[in-house]
């Protein structure tokens, strides 16, 4: 018999929208007299330890949430007071004009780990229970499964077989009459309640990329505090989207990576190799020269939009933020928004009737559509599909879209899921990559030692094949293997046996990227919740 627990408000996932939404929530029933009770849960061993962002932050969101901000002990320090935008080659880069959508005039360069913590202890402040170590792993269902009643964590203690061991701890069933989902991009749930309550009948498929992340400690000499870089070009094909970022954190701090559109068309194309090759390039490499890579980190990103955006409410809950996909693309910015979303969210929650229910509150789906969210997404929606036909197509594209149509084009571009455009391998050339030299690049290995992950070694695997044939029979002759590059963690390797290829699955490096779970050509990877508490523990990332 599973315990259980009974809540007003369940919200999954301690994001920027799921602890918007309790802060508020909070704040409007305490105005209101009311008493609600409500629970976040998050599958991270703490608040912020799989939290992963560049991040250069709009300060809107947050200004609609907490207006005196500014006096108080916020970890948001640092101001965005230089912006550059390069076009690079193997050996050179070129200034071009930062476009005005991506001019960061008053925002700030952070931590949104550090921010979500500061959130979380704010929710706390208010009496909102926040369990870490909480892996939301199935949805809980009505009788006639059409609402949902809450959600169940992970059990704990199985073997690798799914049999107890003497520490089994079952999952706990946790109840409520509205069960808002926050759990970024890709989330196990929000992608069964998708597919469940039809949610993507009426939109694209979603497009993602994935960013790869490191963070350094650099010399005084090079570090200039507020300054902003991104760069497009070079180390990637023109075929394939993606570009690089670097910002000038605090105390000496530099947070660099690579985003790499999975839509990408040669198998052969590893995004954490073509990240270190970015570090060599003569404008990046002088930054890194007697510094220390302190952290490394990995996840995937929604990328399509307006025109992916499914519909956000269904019987007994809401989407909101980033597992709906609210980044705005042009902008490189998601943050805002997932905060928005979740003030947007506690409102309605909050004026849609006396008494919290399983209702479909489908005045959150109708507020939304006159938010300053679906203005801003609208207006940026075919720049990202602009760059399908290649960088100079989408660079061109782009410029007469946000310059000459303001973003009100009479049409509307869109997508393919991501994993059709992988090409068979006979189709393209391979790519090779230099060793890494152990002190500006690295192998996956040992940067995967830098995210702290942890998985128990003879837990379930929580990557399920659907058909383990699959890799050995269709993946590796025809794709060459894609698992082993498009993973940043090295979780999947091809290994010889008996001189006959096996594919080895190595949990363990796992760290929540959710890319294998997008990029599989035969989408025949699944991405489960492991236990709670397990994956990486990122600091300041």
């Amino acid at each position: 018999m599973r315990e259980s627990m009974e809540f007003d408000v369940v919200i999954v996932g301690a994001g920027p929208a799921g602890l918007s939404a309790a802060i508020h929530l909070a704040e409007l029933s305490q105005k209101k007299n009311k008493s609600l009770n409500i629970c976040v849960l998050e599958k991270g061993s703490q608040v912020g330890a799989h939290i992963l962002s560049g991040a250069v932050m709009d300060p809107s969101g947050l200004n609609e949430l907490i207006p005196d901000w500014q006096t108080t002990d916020a970890p948001i320090t640092v101001s965005a007071i230089q912006d550059r935008f390069y076009l690079l080659t193997e050996k050179k880069s070129f200034s071009l004009p930062v476009p005005s959508i991506m001019k960061n005039n008053g925002n700030y360069i952070i931590s949104l780990g550090e921010l979500c913590q500061w959130l979380a202890s704010r929710a706390e402040a208010l009496g909102i229970n926040i369990f870490p170590g909480f892996s939301a792993s199935h949805l809980l269902l009505n009788e006639d499964k059409t609402a949902v009643i809450g959600v169940q964590s992970a059990d704990m203690g199985l073997d690798k077989h799914g049999q107890p061991t003497p520490r089994y701890q079952p999952g706990i069933n946790l109840y409520a009459k509205q069960t808002i989902f926050a759990e970024g991009c890709r989330g196990s749930l929000s992608q069964q309640l998708m597919q469940h309550f039809n949610l993507r009948t009426n939109c694209d498929p979603q497009s993602y990329a994935i960013g790869i992340k490191e963070l350094w400690k650099i010399s005084p000499e090079q570090h200039k505090l507020g300054y902003v870089i991104h760069t497009l070009g070079w180390p990637l094909d023109q075929k394939t989207y993606g570009g690089g970022f670097i910002y000038h954190f605090k105390d000496q701090l530099l947070s660099i990576g690579l985003v790499v559109g999975l839509d990408y068309e040669n198998p052969y194309l590893d995004p954490f190799q073509e990240f270190q090759r970015l570090k060599l390039h003569p404008l990046i490499k002088p930054l890194l020269m007697n510094a220390e890579c302190i952290s490394y980190g990995a996840r995937a990103l929604n990328e399509g939009g307006f025109q992916s955006l499914p519909k956000l409410t269904f019987p007994g809950g809401m989407l909101i933020g980033c597992a709906a996909g609210m980044l705005n693309v042009g902008k490189i910015k998601g943050i805002h928004n997932a905060i928005k979303s979740g003030i947007l969210c506690a409102k309605v929650l909050m004026q849609s009737q006396q008494e919290v229910s399983q209702q479909e509150i489908i005045q959150y789906q109708i507020e939304f559509d006159q938010s300053s969210i679906f203005k801003e997404l609208y207006r940026v929606r075919n720049i990202r599909p602009g760059f399908h036909r290649g960088l100079w197509t989408g660079l061109s594209y782009a410029a007469v879209d946000q310059y000459i149509f303001r973003g009100r084009a009479p049409w509307t571009m869109h997508y393919q899921p991501d994993h059709i455009k992988l090409k068979p391998k006979f189709k393209v050339q391979p790519i090779s990559y230099p060793k890494a030299d152990g002190k500006i690049t690295f192998d996956k290995l040992s940067q995967v030692y830098l995210t702290a992950t942890r998985h128990r070694e003879d837990e379930p695997c929580h990557l399920i094949l659907k058909d383990p044939t699959i890799p050995v029979t269709v993946n590796l002759p025809i794709y060459a293997g894609p698992e082993t590059r498009y993973c940043p963690a090295l979780v999947y390797e091809y290994v010889e046996r008996e001189q006959k290829p096996h594919f080895q699955i190595n949990a363990a490096n796992c760290i929540h990227c959710k890319t294998c779970d997008i990029k599989d050509p035969t989408q025949n990877i699944v991405w489960q919740t492991p236990e709670g508490g397990d994956g990486p523990n990122y600091q300041l990332m």
